[in-house]
């Protein structure tokens, strides 16, 4: 992939890009995550495939504020339009999945389909503080980091690389970044145009998700989008592109393959 640097709003983002065919598949990672995130999904794909740091995460700069669900769309917007992109899907994880369902519903030119893979909701449920504030200290070590991986966010047993890999990402992230997500980011309620999206939309759900439960995707979002739908994979956790990437490349796939003919 080749490494490149767009600004939004003054905040320089990192993205990295195959090239290659359309449409094209634009990759927001989760929080704690990065563009590295997506690598072995990348792997299996010959369509072009670009994958964004979001701000405060990976290479991408980080100011001490703007981390709103709609600022964190502004920036894949940017990029979007900053690369030209004319016919693409978005593909968003956890985070980046809440990011995605409101960069669909402003229905930006050359958006073809969406895929949420264990998305936060749109419409976020009740979290209590108790849990936000166990949120807030997940990623400041070593050992936190693994212990939140542990009893969190996998099922399915990861490589010793992709385990590194996730402590050296989660550890990377910026306090600002770090504290907007459970503080602030994950109780806003951006679900209200979501009946406005009108491209296909897939909704990949791990199995033992601990995070977004198989029920919490139905209830919470293919009920609130026109007809999105549910695919589960089996025997995984939150954490679909480095526990089952080949399962969820396959989705990924043959979804885009399955789109409708560009007119």
């Amino acid at each position: 992939m080749t490494d490149s640097y767009i600004t939004s709003d003054e905040v320089s983002l990192h993205i990295a890009d195959t090239g290659g065919d359309t449409p094209a598949l634009v990759f927001l990672h989760y929080w704690g995550g990065s563009t590295r995130t997506w690598d072995a999904v990348v792997d299996h794909m010959t369509a072009r495939c670009v994958a964004i740091d979001h701000r405060g995460w990976g290479q991408s700069s980080a100011p001490e504020t703007g981390y709103t669900t709609a600022d964190l769309a502004d920036d894949a917007q940017t990029v979007l339009l900053t690369l030209g992109l004319r016919d693409y899907v978005l593909v968003g994880h956890s985070m980046g999945g809440k990011v995605a369902q409101l960069l669909a519903t402003r229905r930006p030119a050359g958006l073809r389909g969406v895929v949420l893979v264990a998305p936060a909701p749109a419409k976020p449920v009740a979290v209590p503080d108790e849990a936000r504030a166990q949120m807030a200290a997940a990623y400041d070590s070593r050992e936190s980091v693994l212990a939140t991986l542990d009893a969190v966010l996998s099922h399915a047993p990861l490589t010793d690389a992709a385990r590194e890999q996730v402590v050296v990402d989660s550890l990377a992230g910026t306090p600002a970044a770090k504290r907007a997500w459970p503080a602030r980011t994950i109780l806003e309620d951006v679900s209200t145009d979501l009946a406005r999206i009108d491209v296909p939309v897939l909704v990949v759900a791990g199995e033992y998700d601990r995070v977004e439960p198989v029920e919490l995707m139905r209830s919470h979002v293919t009920d609130l989008i026109p007809g999105a739908r549910l695919d589960v994979i089996p025997d995984a956790g939150h954490l679909l592109p480095l526990e089952r990437p080949d399962a969820l490349a396959e989705r990924i796939d043959t979804f885009r393959k399955d789109l409708p003919t560009w007119p």
